[in-house]
């Protein structure tokens, strides 16, 4: 799977509306057949931040995310809302899933 998480701080003034400005958008994307996850946290630390944690099933889901038309408009109706560039890591893992915490397995 394609595993990434992003973090995209958002104008103070628009922080608190972050999930309905991306609404349409993480419904889109959610709906695409190669989604695993497409989930948004908040900050605790930073309440102007949120961390997106998504994953698509290969590269081509990945691919077809990148090049669909809800990403294209994101890419010009998201930014005017954002303090700056998102930052993002990006990597490819051999599993399907999330894995079992077992360090703090729940008996």
């Amino acid at each position: 799977m394609i595993f990434i998480t992003a973090k995209f701080r958002v104008k103070a003034e628009h922080a608190s509306d972050w999930p309905s400005i991306t609404a349409e958008f993480t419904q889109a994307t959610r709906s695409e057949p190669g989604c695993l996850w497409f989930d948004w946290s908040r900050s605790i630390d930073d309440t102007d931040e949120y961390v997106l944690v998504e994953a698509f099933a290969d590269d081509d889901a990945a691919t077809a995310h990148v090049t669909s038309d809800h990403f294209r408009a994101a890419q010009q109706h998201l930014p005017p809302y954002l303090v700056e560039t998102p930052r993002i890591v990006n990597f490819k893992l051999p599993q399907k899933d999330w894995s079992e915490l077992g360090e703090l397995a729940v008996k």
